[in-house]
């Protein structure tokens, strides 16, 4: 668990409060899943099952004349003995089960040792393995008898008074030993100080040593009038506020690194065109990586037209390129006869020079590594201005924590002419009557995808669900559709024949397009009005949201139909409910959990200590002035593993 020493054990962060509750009835405590309860009761049955190797379980069962509930102990084989039927006992804890109601490990009281009366506060941690949590509160109950005098306060006070925050020796004992769930709160607000001090304190350190010396990217204002007077569109007041500030970015010498974030359709990739259009026509080159092939030709192809309206040129960059056609676009590259280089991580490629890169913009940028980007940001004789985007948008807080090192921009707001998205999830009747409903969009001269997240194989039961190979060949099966064209792309196609199926469906040749998730991103099809995703339950929130993305932009109303098993009821009703990116962002974020912000988990329990960010911005803010206006608490903290304050 990383607790080393004494101190370590005083500042471990409590995972929350409880308030002992008074006694249920089991009928009452059984319908209560997912909370702590109190019941009691007489034991009726008590069985041992061996569940394989030394694993083992004991179940009773307590009834109390209203209901009966399960007492499950694991690995805990001499429970059978104390269980006896016919024995009246008081149990606590966690209320789960689908089908009935159980407890798994319960707290039983005992005459030499009660329960705790109700109302009693008792501060909660976490436990490890081998390592219980009540282990851990009798360790941190005999630590702050003996040492809680020793413990000093290294911030400023006004900082605190600022913050709301005690300071730390009375936080310290007041978050093991609350008075009150006032003093607990108060005192969790100063633990939860520490990792994102730390946290703060790494990231402002890696911003001052941030450096560099990059071109300068300068146009004049009728210059920069012309270039977006390029677009066929007018930009929206969100859209020219961003690229009004990487203007501003651009004509500095410190290297520009900002974040450009927003939500699905928000009009990104037209920001990144005129930043990219800025840098070239200052006479420097710009490279625009993405993921995927499908994406950085979805860029090529949308942008190219543009970019030649503003007198430059393009190229596209890919590994499925003959070796004649890579080395013609590498050495025109080199004698800088291009200016701006589309292509996936081709771009890393030792035989890819710029003769005067100025710009990196890196769409989708969460799924390159650090390493990758900084691979792609050497290739300038000096450092270039580097702009990531994602369309993943991330909960503000997170936002200033991940990237605090970073300057941060929000396109809020879809670009005029996007039409209404309505997403439902699919039952019986509503798929009975879908192919119905699809064709009539598709004579209506509409087109609709259909997305299945695996490739192959039969889609009977037991083989892991429906595959887009079954349903493509079902499409084809059925006349109606035949005649309006189906087609099937899918991760494993060869790229070039991946690249032909998605032109034709582009061009509207064809009226259906079965696919995996390969389209989730860079593949924009005006005339694509349904969205329809089997086996939606296999999916995310953000991907799934990603690609309902893919339909209404055209500017007609369009659907997403979710197909999928009830375990994923909560995520199908907010889907229905919301097209926010950052609701739905925040949302995944706590259902999957944060990861490591600074290290390589993506996903799961936060071992750095953050334990809500979105709850605590006003201390993500705060610890950010702080260090701003106090460099030397940076390097108190920024040295430091997750574990004691410096003041224990």
């Amino acid at each position: 668990m990383g607790l080393r020493t004494v101190a370590d054990l005083l500042a471990l962060q409590p995972a929350g409060l409880h308030v002992w509750p008074a006694p249920s009835r089991i009928a009452d405590a059984a319908k209560k899943r997912g909370q702590r309860v109190t019941v009691e009761g007489r034991v009726v049955r008590s069985v041992l099952r061996r569940i394989g190797g030394k694993r083992s379980m004991v179940r009773a069962t307590l009834v109390d004349g209203t209901g009966e509930l399960d007492l499950v102990f694991f690995n805990q084989p001499w429970m059978k003995e104390q269980l006896a039927e016919g024995r009246e006992l008081v149990a606590h804890g966690e209320v789960t089960g689908d089908r009935g109601a159980s407890i798994p490990n319960p707290r039983l009281g005992s005459d030499d040792r009660p329960l705790p009366a109700p109302g009693t506060l008792e501060t909660l941690y976490p436990s490890g393995e081998g390592v219980s949590a009540d282990a851990l509160a009798g360790w941190i109950e005999e630590a702050l008898e003996r040492f809680a005098d020793e413990v000093e306060e290294p911030l400023p006070a006004d900082f605190l008074a600022s913050v709301g925050a005690p300071d730390l020796p009375h936080a310290t004992r007041r978050v093991h030993a609350p008075e009150s769930a006032v003093d607990f709160e108060d005192a969790r607000r100063r633990f939860a100080l520490e990792p994102i001090l730390r946290l703060q304190a790494r990231v402002q350190a890696r911003r001052s040593a941030r450096g560099g010396d990059a071109a300068p990217a300068r146009v004049s204002e009728a210059s920069f009038a012309e270039l977006c007077a390029c677009f066929p569109f007018e930009l929206t007041p969100a859209q020219q506020r961003v690229a009004a500030e990487l203007r501003a970015d651009l004509a500095r010498s410190r290297p520009m690194r900002r974040l450009l974030q927003g939500d699905v359709g928000a009009g990104k990739t037209a920001v990144a065109a005129v930043a990219a259009m800025v840098a070239a026509a200052a006479e420097g080159q710009v490279a625009m990586m993405a993921p995927t092939e499908t994406l950085a030709a979805q860029h090529a192809y949308g942008l190219r037209p543009l970019l030649e309206r503003a007198g430059l040129s393009a190229e596209l960059l890919t590994g499925s390129l003959r070796p004649a056609e890579r080395r013609a676009i590498t050495d025109a590259l080199a004698r800088g006869e291009i200016d701006v280089l589309f292509g996936t991580h081709a771009l890393f490629s030792d035989d890819v020079e710029f003769r005067r890169l100025t710009l990196c913009v890196v769409d989708e940028q969460h799924r390159f590594g650090v390493a990758q980007r900084g691979k792609l940001a050497a290739k300038g004789a000096r450092e270039p201005h580097v702009l990531l985007m994602t369309a993943t948008p991330i909960p503000r807080s997170l936002a200033l924590s991940i990237y605090g090192d970073l300057d941060v921009s929000v396109l809020d707001g879809a670009p005029p002419g996007r039409g209404a998205i309505s997403t439902r999830w699919a039952r019986a009747a509503d798929r009975r009557r879908m192919p119905r409903f699809l064709l009539e969009r598709i004579e209506a001269g509409e087109q609709v995808f259909w997305v299945v997240p695996r490739i192959g194989g039969d889609g009977a039961e037991g083989t892991g669900g429906a595959s887009a190979e079954a349903r493509h060949a079902d499409l084809v099966g059925r006349p109606a559709f035949r005649a309006a064209g189906v087609e099937l792309v899918h991760g494993r196609m060869p790229a070039e024949e991946r690249a032909m199926r998605l032109d034709r469906f582009r061009a509207g040749e064809v009226a259906t397009l079965v696919a995996t998730t390969v389209v989730e991103v860079g593949v924009d099809v005006p005339g694509a009005t349904v969205m329809v995703i089997e086996d939606a339950h296999r999916l995310g929130l953000a991907q799934l949201h990603q690609l309902r993305g893919r339909v209404g932009r055209g500017g007609g109303d369009a659907w997403c139909f979710l197909l999928g098993d009830r375990k994923a009821e909560e995520r199908f009703r907010l889907l229905e409910r919301s097209r926010d990116g950052f609701e739905l962002s925040e949302e995944d974020l706590r259902q999957r959990g944060m990861g490591d912000l600074l290290g390589l988990r993506q996903s799961g329990q936060n071992t750095e200590g953050l334990i809500d960010p979105e709850r605590d911005l006003d201390l993500l803010l705060a610890a950010r002035d702080l260090f701003a206006t106090r460099p030397e608490l940076v390097a108190r903290y920024a040295d430091q593993d997750a574990g004691a304050a410096p003041g224990i």
